[in-house]
């Protein structure tokens, strides 16, 4: 059965990260877009990301065009992010979410828990919990903020 540790990514600085580096900690991942309004919600999670790190705890930022509200390039993105949000969680290039070219991560991360509408990512900003097990427990629309996830957090931590 495959688990977080299955997967690579490239990073924004365009090395490729295998995800198994994240084994053993509890990891939200979010598909992000800058250009979206929901990209009030990246300081947010970066105030998870500072608040649980030490605990174990993650947030990988995954930016996609898809919607059309991720114009930018992979390191402008990552200025605009950081400066413009205070954004030092891990960033990954731009991927697609959705289709045929969608990325292996996100392709396991939707068979694992469908939305209320299907396994698609409907927009930006949909978050996926994964356990220290590697496996997927959560999934929040783009509508929930960031600070409602503690409590998924701390069981996910203390599980």
């Amino acid at each position: 059965m495959p688990s977080l540790s299955d997967f690579s990514a490239r990073a924004l600085d365009g090395t490729d990260v295998d995800l198994s580096a994240y084994a053993g900690q509890v990891v939200l991942v979010v598909n992000t877009a800058s250009q979206c309004g929901y990209a009030s919600q990246l300081p947010g999670l970066q105030q998870l990301h500072d608040a649980y790190a030490d605990r174990g705890f993650s947030v990988l930022g995954f930016p996609s065009d898809q919607f059309k509200q991720e114009p930018l390039g992979d390191e402008e993105m990552s200025t605009v992010c950081e400066r413009n949000f205070g954004v030092s969680f891990p960033m990954f290039a731009k991927i697609a979410v959705n289709g045929r070219d969608t990325h292996p991560l996100y392709q396991w991360l939707r068979s694992e828990k469908k939305g209320l509408l299907g396994a698609r990512i409907n927009w930006n900003f949909t978050k996926f919990l994964v356990d220290r097990e590697g496996r997927v427990v959560g999934r929040f629309g783009p509508s929930t903020e960031p600070a409602q996830l503690t409590a998924d957090i701390e069981n996910a931590l203390a599980a």
